[in-house]
């Protein structure tokens, strides 16, 4: 009886493949996926989606979403390397402005929550805790 079980148990699990997709609105997928037993497809494992505009992830998908790490490159020149949970920014992870300044730190569901460091457009360190916009008591980090 315990045979039978472990056969069923297999056969429902997932199946893992590599594909290629077009979306309805353009956007392209290259990358691992998962087929479950009821032939419902999605992206599972390491792949690249690339958007109609642009924009583009290349990372870890788990359910279908962003989650796991990865980098997001925005069509203006942003980009966003680090953890991702349910398609936002969540767990460490640096995030480079279009004008070359970076965040380097916690982010909690697309916000900058907790410690971290700020680098400016000139290259000045600062250091502190951050919430969302707001980062008082912000030190400048020497070089010596």
């Amino acid at each position: 009886m315990s045979g039978q079980r472990n056969e069923e148990s297999v056969a429902k699990k997932s199946v893992i493949m590599k594909e290629s997709y077009i979306f309805p609105n353009d956007d392209r997928y290259v990358g691992e996926c998962s087929k479950s037993p009821d032939g419902i497809v999605s992206r599972e494992g390491l792949g690249t989606q690339t958007s109609a505009n642009g924009l583009v992830y290349t990372g870890d998908w788990k359910d279908d979403k962003l989650n796991g790490k990865g980098r997001l490159e925005h069509v203006s020149g942003a980009v966003y390397e680090g953890e991702f949970k349910d398609n936002m920014f969540h767990g460490q992870g640096t995030y480079t402005f279009q004008s070359g300044s970076s965040y380097t730190g916690s982010f909690h569901r697309n916000k900058l929550e907790g410690e971290g460091e700020y680098t400016d457009a000139k290259g000045l360190v600062w250091t502190g805790s951050f919430c969302v916009t707001e980062a008082p008591g912000l030190k400048l980090k020497l070089n010596m």
